[in-house]
């Protein structure tokens, strides 16, 4: 694979990534209440603690969308 399409590859897993991520934010705040009472119900876990979990979710995704994506394209960008 050439320097070129790996770059265009981290590119497009990037904004995937990134896309994903805001659908993820967003469904988790505006179906709030839906959502925590689903999984409190699936997973017998409280209110509280699911919301605490969501955020959880939400940033250590968030650091894997930069760690795994954005810094190897930015990197890739500079180097080639």
């Amino acid at each position: 694979m050439t320097p070129e399409a790996l770059t265009a590859l981290f590119g497009w897993m990037s904004v995937i990534s990134i896309g994903l991520l805001l659908f993820s934010t967003l469904a988790i705040l505006s179906l709030r209440d839906w959502v925590t009472s689903l999984h409190g119900r699936m997973f017998d876990i409280d209110a509280s603690d699911l919301h605490q979990s969501f955020f959880k979710y939400l940033a250590q995704f968030k650091i894997a969308v930069l760690v795994l994506n954005v810094v190897p394209y930015l990197a890739m960008r500079i180097v080639f």
